[in-house]
């Protein structure tokens, strides 16, 4: 039986449902069935009966979530396929975060494709996105203004390099977010030729510990919290790059580095009013794809329609209409920017 892509997949006030093979993508209230594009907090959830996501996912959600965080849960690897209830659903990178995937469904000659969250540069901590043909896309739009032209991921990273070598005394330290940022600041940094010990705020020990067991090399990296505790162990980090929660070097554990060179990896660097946190050195390094990269995926994809999400729509519906692509806005709600403050740590 042949269906309209469109009803494939329904946008619901708890995310997006598909009827045919009952089951949601990126629920945000507990369901009986969830496929999970990453394993971020505004998109994984505790409480669902079933989840379907990469292993990677999986483990990131355990180590967040708990051990616990739902009544079961199946590995499916990239490109594998798995029936459910008469829907064919297959998992392909997006290039976000490890183990982010964007979900492709099919049933009856229609297949949408769910991007997730994504991004089409290289990221030496996560498989590249896949892009797939499809009769509807689903795409985010958080940077989908023209204002958002990422710079190249090398010429940030020799911003913080050449600041390392000027301020030899001072500490650097890094705001990053604690999955997919941290990671991919520390792998950028050593393959610029880094080689020094990292240092690392508790909330980001865990995660890292994660990538480097799922085959992410990341260095030397050593706990930073010890070493603030003393005053003359304190002085050692002088010169050292520290990575941290951004929110960390606003409070008493950041007043501790001292006279630190504040840093502050995300794609909100572009539009420097967009952060309240006091910044000495904006890294412009986003997990999302820029307006040049959104633009250019859909135009190599040219989707039957394109269904924005979770952003700055307007502008790239825009832009798809007048190229021919039909187009408009899902109202979904709860699926909040992570680099705006995403945290998602599971309680120690």
């Amino acid at each position: 039986m042949t269906i309209r892509p469109e009803t494939l997949l329904r946008p619901m006030p708890g995310g997006l449902y598909c009827p045919a093979g009952d089951f949601w993508i990126d629920p945000t209230r507990a369901v009986a069935r969830a496929v999970i594009t990453h394993g971020h907090a505004d998109h994984a959830r505790a409480g669902h009966g079933a989840v379907l996501a990469t292993k990677e996912t999986l483990a990131i959600m355990a180590a967040r979530l708990g051990a616990r965080f739902a009544g079961a849960s199946q590995a499916l690897a990239y490109g594998e396929r798995v029936g459910i209830g008469g829907v064919d659903v297959r998992l392909v990178p997006a290039g976000h975060v490890l183990g982010s995937a964007q979900a492709v469904v099919e049933k009856g000659g229609a297949r949408v494709v769910v991007s997730g969250d994504y991004k089409r540069r290289r990221d030496p901590t996560c498989a590249a996105f896949e892009p797939v043909a499809c009769d509807v896309f689903i795409s985010e739009a958080t940077f989908g203004l023209p204002v958002f032209r990422h710079p190249p991921d090398a010429d940030e990273i020799a911003k913080l390099l050449l600041s390392l070598s000027t301020f030899p005394e001072r500490c650097h330290a890094v705001g990053a977010y604690s999955l997919g940022k941290a990671q991919r600041v520390i792998a950028l940094l050593r393959e610029a030729g880094y080689d020094a010990p990292i240092y690392l705020h508790g909330a980001m020990r865990k995660i890292c510990a994660l990538y480097e067991a799922m085959g992410v090399p990341l260095g030397d990296l050593r706990p930073a919290d010890e070493m603030l505790a003393a005053p003359l162990t304190r002085k050692m980090l002088a010169g050292a790059v520290v990575v941290a929660p951004p929110n960390a070097l606003n409070d008493a554990w950041g007043r501790a580095l001292g006279d630190a060179v504040t840093c502050f990896a995300s794609g909100w660097m572009r539009v420097r009013g967009r952060t309240r946190q006091q910044v000495e050195l904006p890294l412009i390094l986003s997990d999302h794809a820029d307006w040049d990269e959104l633009t250019a995926t859909i135009a190599e994809l040219r989707p039957g329609r394109l269904w924005v999400t979770h952003g700055a729509e307007e502008a790239l519906i825009r832009w798809s209409r007048a190229r021919g692509v039909p187009a408009e806005a899902l109202s979904l709600a709860g699926y909040d920017e992570d680099e705006t403050g995403e945290s998602g740590e599971a309680p120690p």
